[in-house]
């Protein structure tokens, strides 16, 4: 069995594990039990009653959070010479296209988001192997797949996040540092559970929401009641 350490024992001894906090005691609780040395993610696990095996089930959305994700988010855009001066002047950290496809076919991926056009696709699409399981392959539903490259960067520079449900229902993500303020962090899950909802399947029978855990990078979670999110 794993040993406990004592900064996580004391984290465990600042709660209830069994009670279900509201909104704005969870993110407090969450700070309080933050014990690493540096500026940890502030992560939302959401469990759905839904079925993930069945297309007509699966959640995924995108969500601009109104504070952002705290993290700096390294952009690569894939595009055509044409728009190479609109992706550098919104923010890209990377523009071109063969010198960065070659690139990732010999195993480059240190990057976050890579924006591109629906014209380029085809030189992307080989490079799928490398890119689905690190979670980077472009995708129209993402807005990672457009011809308003310049804006598409922008948005996800600002805090603009992809998401959706994994095998097990659940969706987990960052939306932001714990070193926001409760404010900040609160309207930032408000905004994520707003769009949550608004993507239930009409296919999805029962309860929808079946539960939401609040937690830092290596903290304990925290159990968060959905009436205070969602109302």
């Amino acid at each position: 069995m794993a040993k406990i350490s004592k900064k996580r024992k004391e984290a465990f001894a600042k709660f209830d594990k069994t009670k279900i906090y509201p909104l704005n005691e969870a993110v407090q609780l969450v700070k309080e039990i933050t014990y690493t040395k540096f500026n940890s993610s502030f992560d939302i696990d959401v469990r759905l009653g839904v079925d993930p095996r069945k297309a007509n089930q699966m959640v995924r959305g995108v969500v601009t959070l109104p504070h952002g994700t705290g993290k700096e988010v390294r952009v690569l855009a894939l595009c055509t010479p044409d728009k190479e001066d609109e992706a550098k002047a919104a923010g890209a950290d990377y523009v071109g296209l063969d010198e960065y496809v070659e690139k990732i076919k010999k195993g480059w991926t240190d990057i976050d988001v890579i924006i591109t056009m629906p014209s380029v696709m085809p030189k992307i699409g080989a490079l799928g192997k490398i890119l689905g399981p690190r979670g980077l392959m472009p995708n129209p539903k993402a807005g990672t797949v457009t011809m308003d490259v310049g804006k598409a960067i922008t948005d996800v520079k600002a805090g603009k996040i992809d998401f959706k449900v994994d095998k097990y229902g659940i969706i987990h993500t960052g939306i932001g540092k714990v070193n926001f303020t409760p404010d900040q962090l609160m309207e930032n899950v408000k905004e994520m559970m707003s769009t949550i909802i608004k993507l239930k399947p009409t296919s999805a029978k029962g309860t929808y929401i079946k539960s939401i855990f609040f937690s830092s990078t290596m903290s304990p979670g925290v159990q968060v009641d959905p009436k205070s999110v969602t109302v």
